[in-house]
Order: C-alpha cells, then structure tokens, then sequence
C-alpha cells in the first residue's frame, strides 16, 4: 500500500474497523444482512448494466424482496462480509422463476407461494392458511396482515412461541431460518459455515434478530403497543421477559453451533422516526436498555462475536443509553433523519460505537441525483466517518427499486478512491 500499511484479508479489514483501527483501505458492505441490502428489481438491474455473467436475481428476503448477491457481483465490487445464510437455498433447484408485479423477472424461493389477487396484488398465508402479509400492485415489499394478539395481551404467554409464524416477519422468514425446523439444523449450520470460512476470507455475519420493541409492534400493532408503553407497561415487560427468554435460547444455539465462527450477530429493533425516537429516552431506559443491555451481555460473555444493532431514523436523543448497552454496531446510519448528520454522528460518538452505514442516503441522492452528484456525496461521507476506523461503508439502508443502476456504479467509484 502507498501508505506502508500492510494488504488486509477482507475478514482482518473489518475486524480493524469494528475495533476502531483503520484500515489497509475501507471496508465495505452489500447484502450481509436485510438492511444493507439491495431489492430485487435494483438488483435485476444493475447485474444487467455491469453485463455480469451471472444475470441471476434470487429473492431471499421475501417480506422486502431483497436480493441475495450473488458471488460474481461481490467480487466486482470487492465486499468484505457475508451472511452465512446464504449457504442455505444455494442450488437452482432451490429457486423458481416469476415476474415482479412490476414486470421484473427474478427467482423466489420454491418454499414461497404467494397468490395473486384480481387486482394485482399478491398475498401470503401460513401453513395453516392464514394470511398474513399482502404487497399491493406496484408496491415493493410485503404489509402485515395479522397481528396475533390485536385485541389485548393473553393471561398466558407459554404460548408466543406458537403464535410468533403468524406474523409474516417469522411466517416468510429468510435463509438459513426457513431451515431451523429440519433435523439437524443446528449440526448443517456448523458444517456449511466452517465450509464458508475456508472457501472466503471475508467476514462472517449471522441475522439473528432478537428484536423487542418491534415484536411489541408486531404483536399488538404499532399503534397499541406505543399507548401500551404509557398505559399498560406491566404488561409491556411481561411480554419483553417471555421474548427475551426465547431470545437468550435462540442465542445459546446459535453460540455453540457457529459462535467461534462467526464474526458478527446482527439484532434488529427499530427505535426511530425522521424526527426522532419513537419513545422517549426515560420510557427507553426504564423499559429497553436493560433487556437490550442483557443480550449484548449474553452474546459478550460467551462468545468473541461483535453485536450489531439495526435501527432506523433518528436516534440521536437515545445514544448515549444505546452505547451503554455494550452494542458494538449501528446501523444503518440514517443521515437524512434529524440530529443523523455524519460530522455530528462522527464528532459525539465515533469512538464509542462502530457506523455500518451511511455511506451514501437512499431516499434522496441515490434514486434523484445524477452520478457526479452522487460521488461528491458519498467522498463527503466517507471523509467524515472513516478516519480513525469505526467505520463499515454502506447505504443508509436497502437499495429501493427506483435507484438507477448508474448512480449505484457512481457510489462504488467514489469509494473504490478510497481502497
């Protein structure tokens, strides 16, 4: 390197990174997790303007239908992570070809059986025939549909367990937990990730989720459980004690069968708007950081795995607390959203908290901007966030459909000037 740095492994790279290191050039992420990713019709075409060999779109995330990208794609744009899931649904006998109501050819999962509608939407229903999501003509991704317990908390949560694949975001869930009923999941999913660590040096990434706030809102329908944090919080904690508990047990299995050999757990828990949290920084510390605190802990104390968090919008006024838990990650870094500035996020917290993200805004720049205007953006960022490492390059969240293929192009010159 011209700077007498020593050429990194794409696993050493980002390791650097989350330990607040710079690096031998920057880390950079595409599709390791479902909020970093890319949909399936930008995905369709941008393998289409790069003239790629493999013109294959597979939809592994059905909810968002985001693509997986595949090797060739990464290897183009020199990605540094990966989600072992995608050793899971990897033959094309695991896909089956349908077109987007947008017109968009692409590959579903064959386990996925969504039912067009008369009036072009398309809709989901669970084993039980439930439905449980639906995706209106023209839309990109999957509603909720059902809400388990809508009409007030049971007396008896023995039963989450049960009622949690009637909400569509564990009903359809992703590679490789559309597996984790079949017989020796756990055994497949150690084999499969060792195969991965020796066939890549990038880094590992593991979704588990372990959300909180948003299975309140998946439960109850975000417009009950926010008035229940005020006027019901009793039994907003006994619901976030019976989750926690199926958390900690997903975490147990997930440490002992790859957490020697994985890198990063992704969780995922939306505490924000455009405008700021969706709670109040004492309803936060009084009802979330310590349960959010205790899962940062339980992964910490077991395993040398980071812990990354995802939450959308503007988490300003809740930081300090959310770097008190012991998170390692935040992501996505949503830069359009109030007090998310990069200088500010960079100058408060940037040797606190590693910034996965906001590498470039996917809601103004990248679908509105012309190329140029998209390179000057993104070198903005990436001077700001990177120095001093604590930085991973990504979007500010998933590549939508409406993002040219030229400004996505755009965004990865701007960063290849800075490996």
């Amino acid at each position: 390197m011209s700077d007498g740095r020593l050429r990194m492994t794409s696993r050493e790279r980002v390791l650097a990174s989350l330990d607040h290191r710079e690096p031998d050039r920057l880390a950079v992420d595409l599709g390791s997790n479902p909020s970093s990713g890319i949909s399936a019709v930008a995905h369709a075409n941008l393998v289409r303007h790069l003239d790629l060999a493999n013109q294959h779109t597979w939809v592994y995330d059905v909810v968002q239908q985001l693509a997986q990208p595949q090797d060739e794609l990464l290897d183009r744009l020199r990605i540094d992570v990966v989600d072992i899931g995608r050793t899971f649904d990897a033959e094309p006998s695991d896909w089956k070809p349908v077109t987007l109501p947008s017109g968009v050819d692409v590959e579903i999962p064959a386990w996925f059986e969504p039912v067009e509608q008369e009036n072009g939407a398309w809709e989901a229903f669970n084993a039980e025939g439930l439905r449980i999501a639906s995706m209106p003509r023209g839309a990109a991704f999957f509603d909720q549909t059902h809400w388990p317990y809508l009409e007030g908390y049971p007396d008896d949560l023995s039963g989450l367990a049960d009622v949690m694949p009637n909400v569509l975001w564990s009903g359809l869930v992703h590679t490789p937990w559309n597996h984790a009923g079949d017989d020796g999941f756990w055994e497949t999913l150690r084999a499969q990730t060792l195969e991965l660590r020796a066939a890549t040096d990038r880094a590992l990434m593991v979704v588990v989720g372990c959300n909180l706030f948003e299975w309140g809102t998946f439960l109850r329908r975000i417009d009950n459980f926010l008035m229940d944090l005020v006027v019901d919080s009793a039994n907003v904690e006994r619901l976030l004690d019976a989750l926690l508990e199926l958390h900690f047990a997903t975490l147990e299995k997930v440490i002992e069968s790859v957490g020697d050999l994985v890198d990063i757990v992704r969780f995922g828990d939306d505490r924000g708007m455009d405008n700021g949290p969706l709670m109040s920084p004492d309803t936060y510390r009084a009802i979330f950081k310590p349960r959010h605190a205790a899962l940062n802990a339980y992964v910490h104390e077991r395993s040398s795995m980071k812990t990354f968090l995802h939450s959308c919008g503007s988490l300003y006024d809740l930081l300090p607390d959310i770097i008190e838990t012991g998170v390692d990650i935040l992501n996505p870094v949503q830069i359009s959203a109030r007090d998310m500035e990069p200088e500010k996020l960079k100058r408060e917290f940037g040797d606190a908290i590693t910034f996965w993200g906001g590498g470039a805004d996917t809601r103004k720049v990248l679908p509105k901007g012309t190329p140029d205007e998209v390179r000057d953006h993104v070198r903005r960022n990436i001077e700001t966030l990177a120095p001093g490492g604590g930085f991973v390059f990504a979007t500010a969240h998933n590549m939508l459909p409406d993002i040219p293929p030229q400004n996505i192009e755009a965004m990865y010159e701007a960063v290849d000037e800075y490996r």
